[in-house]
């Protein structure tokens, strides 16, 4: 089967480098499933996982927004932050959920950004997310 290449870049340097028969993601427009040949196209990224199939093998990265360029041999993903699934400590990851949650909590009495928060727990939501689909 065809396959495009495919890179996750952050601004640490390439998370993740590799030819690909798909890639599913979620735009903020959308899921978007892309394959050899898609016509080109920008979207914004929203914070989820990055599902790179290639034969009977799926892998997963973690990406915390940031914007995806297509081109028809080409996929790039610029990513504010990203991990594949075997990078992603687990127990940070839970812990950084309990903190986010409790913050979530303090809201209502004191001067905390909720936006702020929330953000922080659906990161933390989805590295879990992504670390477990891995195993």
């Amino acid at each position: 089967m065809k396959t495009i290449k495919v890179s996750v870049v952050t601004p640490d340097g390439p998370v993740y480098e590799s030819d690909v028969e798909m890639i599913s993601t979620k735009a903020q427009s959308g899921e978007l499933g892309i394959l050899p040949g898609h016509i080109p196209m920008v979207a914004p990224l929203q914070i989820g996982s990055v599902r790179l199939k290639n034969g009977g093998n799926t892998e997963f990265v973690a990406v915390t927004g940031g914007l995806l360029e297509v081109r028809p041999d080409q996929v790039t993903i610029l990513a504010q932050a990203a991990e594949t699934a075997e990078h992603i400590d687990l127990d940070r990851a839970l812990k950084a959920k309990e903190r986010a949650e409790h913050r979530l909590h303090e809201v209502k009495q004191s001067n905390v950004d909720f936006k702020r928060a929330e953000l922080a727990l659906k990161r933390a939501i989805n590295r879990i997310n992504v670390s477990r689909r891995d195993v």
